[in-house]
């Protein structure tokens, strides 16, 4: 980092040296004499809201020096520890000197690239504290990270410098927002499979290779334009030993539900400034062995974004700063308990995010922290929009400065949260600061909330409390103006599937009652293959989705209806053979896209195809006002018509492209025995969408005045302005 992000303060942090350190000394006196953890103790937290520091942190280094900097503001002292190599047990350590806002620093005059550190961070002791100075702690601050493979992974920062030619790449995401055609993926599960042809199974190099069945090559053909990453930064891969009690006398949780004790979607951060190391090619889960020991992840994870930038895709990262990893030896928490989580006032960690701790996003420095990793992931690495885990447990004050600051480096940066979590849900609030947000509202609405007793349109019911005008706003953007939350469509996320709960695939076999979710699958290809209503509901399903307004998120396999199924594995889990709602767990087969399953459902795929096509050339069925829509009157409430017109459109110059477009007319049949007739209002269109098919190239001919939409299925009707 250049230079530190300047937080808007309501006082005033340059207080005098002297005062700061008097303060702090009363701190410490007062924490030693009272009966109450530091949670429990106001002015305590007054104390620590105070400090402030603009310095750089983490490891500076020119070409004679190396300076060392960590916020630490209740630490007794901090031991610098300098490692030639990542295997050393010990090292030459050094004492640190505390500044008047709680930062620590030392200063080589040797330039120590290539060499590791950590430190030793001493504390008060007391109630609900857990200083450790035996326990050496890798730098919040790491760019680079080499870590031991099991559940407390131990870390040391490698100091690198990364030299890299990007070769004049930059962002490519457009101001159109709504015209993003997102895929979520994971990255070791677009290459993993054998399916794949993939070389360097499972890497981010491997999402360079091309010419193959799978990774690249695949996204290309399918036609998406923004691929959006489970999370990349580097995270605890390992959880606790299955059903060992020995970890309960050292406060750990009794471990019964993750057999696999592994950790394999991310969602567990450890390190806000450096990528996932398990992805580069020297990436090994082998218990004790090291991740991360030369770096080169680092620029392998840069070739990945160039090449994809190269190829028109965008790249998203899906970002987790509202809890950090719960089991490894995580820097914040042996840094300051206290400083960095929000803790009740027994002095134990609150953990509304269900991940075993709630970072305190609210402290200025957590807050610079976190402003800092968004910005230097866009510098360093060109990324161009993030997703952020329950963004409702961010604060306001936190997300706004994101905001500002991230528009500053990329104007066009994408900006998405999942807008729940911790107990609150609030999709408009973020619109209200510029975000999209996943509508998960299109998602129940359209596809189901459950399997069981929660099925929506496509299956022609009404989930939860969606009727025929909420369908309706579904295809404007779920606007506030039609009682959704959303100011504008470009910030409604429509999707109908994403790494959580079943794939649509799977939730469409559970709901036709093909399979029950504990029913053991043996042939695993015939339940792979779709059936005929099968097909027909996630087809529907698809034009549904790409003709809603606003940017689109697809996840990965959606297009051929992906099924998780339980791979055979030599954990003991009992499961094998069912299909999987919750797979975070499971780096095997259960995840990877086995490609030869997309050849089995090619029609599926083409389907995808042809929509993604005829979205990508036509900004009116992704960007069209509402007053270009009108809806057209049907004879049943699962029968939704609607008439996308430019020529509708005002003088406004911001529609002169919008203007230029064709005239489309969609009907989408969710009534499964019942025919959808139309009247058509006028005459001229051509079919370039139905049951079978969507293509623009080949129209099917021009249709007579009155349509008719078999159940269970979408047209798309096209003509000329």
């Amino acid at each position: 980092m250049n230079e530190a992000i300047m937080i808007p303060r309501t006082q005033n942090h340059n207080q005098d040296s002297f005062i700061n350190i008097f303060l702090f000394l009363v701190l410490l006196v007062v924490m030693s004499v009272s009966h109450k953890p530091l949670s429990a103790q106001p002015q305590a937290q007054v104390f620590l809201d105070s400090l402030y520091s603009s310095k750089e942190l983490g490891c500076t280094i020119t070409n004679d020096s190396t300076t060392f900097r960590l916020f630490a503001p209740r630490a007794t002292n901090v031991v610098l520890v300098l490692f030639q190599r990542h295997t050393d047990e010990s090292g030459i350590e050094t004492s640190m000197k505390r500044d008047a806002n709680g930062v620590w620093e030392y200063s080589s005059s040797e330039n120590l690239l290539g060499k590791y550190y950590g430190y030793r961070v001493f504390g008060p002791g007391g109630r609900g504290e857990v200083f450790n100075p035996n326990i050496i702690i890798a730098d919040p601050y790491s760019k680079a990270v080499a870590t031991k493979v099991n559940w407390h992974q131990p870390a040391k920062t490698l100091i690198i410098k990364s030299d890299y030619d990007w070769e004049g790449d930059t962002f490519i995401a457009s101001n159109e927002h709504s015209q993003l055609i997102i895929y979520e993926a994971h990255v070791r599960d677009l290459t993993a499979h054998s399916s794949s042809g993939i070389e360097a199974k499972g890497t981010y190099k491997g999402l360079t290779e091309e010419g193959k069945q799978g990774g690249l090559s695949y996204l290309k053909n399918l036609g998406v334009n923004t691929i959006e990453l489970l999370p990349t930064q580097k995270f605890g891969n390992i959880e606790l030993p299955f059903r060992d009690s020995s970890v309960l006398q050292h406060g750990y949780p009794f471990n019964t539900w993750n057999p696999y004790e592994r950790n394999h979607w991310g969602y567990m951060t450890s390190y806000f400034f450096a990528p996932e190391t398990y992805y580069g090619t020297d990436g090994t889960m082998q218990r004790d062995q090291y991740n991360g020991t030369d770096g080169r992840a680092i620029n392998e994870f840069k070739d990945m974004v160039k090449t994809f930038h190269k190829n028109g895709i965008a790249v998203i990262m899906d970002v987790v700063y509202n809890h950090v990893s719960q089991y490894d030896f995580n820097p914040f928490k042996y840094i300051d308990k206290f400083y960095y989580f929000h803790c009740d006032s027994n002095g134990n960690y609150i953990m509304t995010s269900g991940c075993g701790n709630d970072f305190k996003t609210n402290r200025p420095m957590a807050r610079r922290l976190i402003v800092e990793s968004v910005l230097y992931w866009m510098k360093e690495y060109h990324i161009d929009g993030f997703r952020f885990d329950l963004a409702t447990m961010i604060d306001w004050e936190t997300c706004k400065l994101i905001t500002a600051e991230a528009r500053k480096i990329n104007p066009n940066v994408i900006l998405i949260a999942e807008a729940w979590g911790g107990g609150k849900y609030d999709l408009g609030g973020f619109s209200d600061i510029g975000w999209a947000a996943w509508n998960d509202l299109i998602r129940n609405g359209v596809k189901g909330q459950n399997p069981n007793d929660g099925l929506g349109f496509i299956f022609g019911k009404f989930q939860g409390g969606n009727t025929t005008k909420s369908f309706m706003s579904y295809v404007t953007g779920t606007l506030r103006e039609d009682g959704g939350p959303f100011v504008k469509q470009e910030h409604s996320i429509n999707y109908l599937e994403s790494h959580d709960d079943n794939t649509m695939g799977d939730f469409i076999r559970l709901g036709l009652h093909d399979v029950k979710e504990h029913t053991t699958i043996t042939d695993t290809k015939n339940h792979a293959k779709l059936t005929a209503k099968q097909l027909a509901l996630n087809k529907l399903a698809a034009m549904y989705l790409f003709t809603a307004q606003g940017p689109v998120m697809i996840h990965e396999g959606q297009e051929f209806a992906r099924s998780k199924l339980i791979a055979p594995t030599n954990a003991p889990d009992t499961r094998v053979g069912m299909i999987d709602h919750n797979s975070y767990d499971k780096d095997n087969e259960t995840n990877y896209l086995n490609y030869d399953h997309a050849e089995m459902n090619q029609s599926l795929v083409s389907y995808y195809q042809g929509l993604i096509a005829l979205r990508r050339s036509h900004p009116i069925l992704s960007s069209a006002p509402k007053e270009a829509v009108t809806f057209l009157k049907t004879d049943d409430d699962f029968h939704l018509a609607f008439h996308l017109d430019p020529g509708k459109l005002g003088e406004d110059p911001a529609y002169s492209e919008l203007k230029k477009d064709n005239q489309f007319i969609v009907l989408l049949n969710g009534n499964p025995k019942k025919n959808l007739t139309l009247q058509l209002p006028s005459s001229g269109w051509k079919v370039v969408g139905n049951p079978d098919k969507v293509t623009q190239d080949k129209p099917f001919g021009k249709v007579p005045k009155k349509v008719t939409v078999p159940p269970t299925s979408g047209m798309i009707l096209m003509k000329g302005k």
